[in-house]
């Protein structure tokens, strides 16, 4: 029979084995003619994305090209994360979720700084949340209905 210190650290062990087989989740952007899919590691919330591209010498099949993370995509404290792609075809972003907090952030690539941003984590507050503009909404700018009309409705 073996002693409960050393059936708890096999268990620990156990768990931490899972637990990083399992340490990241992909998703692919929703833009419906972007080849690119992001990668979010589960625990710190850091994303990267990866995309098709073509070689420019050599014929070849192509190459990956992989943005890094930029401002706001790197490692966040210790949570359980997600990406959670929309279902607007026009949408080459994704959101990062934290499924502990129900914070998000959106997370895109800026191509010209070859990195992915996100924008800060956010979270309606709990009580006063109608009294003021959403957290994070800067003084003259669209807060939580930003996104463009569509088909010319209001």
């Amino acid at each position: 029979m073996m002693p409960r210190a050393a059936l708890v650290s096999l268990c620990l062990g156990l768990w931490a084995t899972a637990a990083s087989a399992a340490s990241f989740e992909f998703v692919p952007a929703p833009q419906a003619d972007l080849n690119r899919m992001y990668r979010v590691d589960k625990v710190t919330g850091e994303v990267v994305s990866c995309q098709y591209g073509l070689q420019e010498s050599g014929g070849g099949i192509g190459l990956t090209v992989c943005f890094g993370p930029g401002e706001g995509a790197g490692p966040q404290p210790p949570s359980e994360y997600g990406l959670v792609a929309t279902r607007h075809t026009r949408e080459a972003g994704v959101f990062r979720v934290n499924y502990r907090t129900g914070e998000m952030s959106i997370c895109f690539v800026l191509v010209k700084k070859e990195q992915v941003v996100c924008t800060q984590q956010a979270n309606p507050a709990a009580d006063g949340a109608a009294d003021g503009p959403p957290a994070g909404a800067a003084q003259g700018r669209a807060g939580a209905g930003a996104t463009s009309t569509q088909g010319g409705r209001p």
